[in-house]
């Protein structure tokens, strides 16, 4: 008796403890985040591209799940598509790109309370433009403007004197702001840095589109016979075209600058294996946005209901650190340049005009 005791009395240890050796080693499932694209493909240089790599580097630094989905439109209905696939797949932290999500996500954010959407260059909204975050959402934006002026200025010290161009994909705030801002900054070098660029209004184009590479080439070809010496492209695919075409004249020895947005472009302009026609770019921190918001949600600490903008006070937006295609005196005078940006010192202004200060 005493014996079947012990024995009864060892099995239920045995089992206990391997309940709790099952307890501890269970693993924690990771964060899975997906992304729904925008007009144009997930390689396209530009914005979708610069999210999705922050997204990777979330994959590779914090652990988290990967997933992107290109949906077949650009409707409203393609993007709820897509977003209800990942969310069916268990991703429920979302991250999109573009204006376009607006309209999608704010239906999203409800349908979908238990996921997190953060939504880039834009507000949740019903189809009447009044913003409406929700709790589970983040908007963030950021200060093209003072992008395109720090690229502009960059630029034009680096050239001094000719012709620039602009080619922006279609007309949204987001783009016109990138155009303002360069404008300011080549009248501003102009006038502070005894530089001489023209930019004519006939060189300022709106292609329409975000992913007609063709057309990039084609009014890049028509500015660079015109005698523009810079083109800046605000235009996702429509500015690899004009990327390309700067690449094909390079080639022939002629002279053909782009100035690059969102990322650092400049891996995409190389030719003859070393050399790269993108003299600088105006970057928008797009992936350090998306990594940044993903590990939020894994401290414990996602801004839900919040709009965040990203700008040069706290180095949001910029030029690449390095810039191959700049002199190191220009350098130097730009990074003065962004200090007085941060300080407040110089404002450049988001609508089109002058500096305000």
């Amino acid at each position: 008796m005493k014996i079947r005791t012990i024995l009864f009395a060892l099995l239920v240890v045995a089992i206990a403890f391997t309940g709790c050796a099952k307890t501890e080693k269970a693993p924690v499932a990771a964060l899975k985040v997906g992304m729904v694209t925008d007009a144009g493909t997930i390689d396209d240089k530009s914005f979708n591209q610069g999210t999705w790599e922050g997204i990777l580097r979330a994959g590779t630094e914090l652990g988290v799940e990967t997933k992107y989905l290109k949906p077949t439109g650009t409707t409203e209905a393609d993007y709820i598509k897509e977003i209800g696939n990942l969310y069916d797949a268990g991703f429920k932290f979302i991250v999109t790109p573009g204006f376009k999500f607006e309209t999608s996500i704010f239906q999203a954010q409800t349908k979908y309370a238990d996921a997190k959407f953060v939504l880039i260059d834009g507000n949740p909204h019903s189809g009447d433009y009044t913003p409406v975050v929700g709790a589970n959402t983040v908007s963030i934006f950021f200060a093209e403007h003072e992008a395109g002026f720090v690229a502009g200025y960059a630029a034009a010290l680096q050239i001094q004197a000719g012709e620039f161009g602009f080619i922006g994909g279609m007309e949204i705030p987001a783009v016109q702001k990138f155009n303002w801002g360069f404008q300011q900054g080549v009248a501003y070098a102009n006038a502070n840095a005894g530089t001489k660029i023209v930019l004519k209004a006939e060189n300022v184009v709106y292609q329409g589109s975000f992913s007609d590479v063709a057309a990039g080439q084609q009014i890049a070809a028509s500015m660079f016979d015109k005698g523009v010496t810079a083109i800046f492209c605000a235009a996702g695919g429509v500015g690899v075209g004009a990327i390309n075409e700067a690449k094909s004249r390079a080639v022939a020895g002629k002279t053909a600058w782009i100035i690059g947005v969102d990322v650092d472009q400049y891996p995409e302009g190389i030719y003859d294996g070393t050399k790269s026609i993108i003299l600088t770019s105006a970057m928008k921190g797009i992936g350090t946005a998306a990594f940044d918001m993903i590990k939020a949600e894994l401290d414990g600490k996602f801004p839900g209901g919040q709009t965040l903008v990203f700008n040069a006070k706290n180095n949001g937006i910029g030029i690449p650190a390095a810039n191959p295609n700049l002199s190191a005196d220009v350098q130097a005078k730009v990074q003065a340049v962004f200090a007085l940006l941060q300080s407040g010192a110089v404002v450049v202004a988001d609508v089109q005009g002058t500096l305000i200060k």
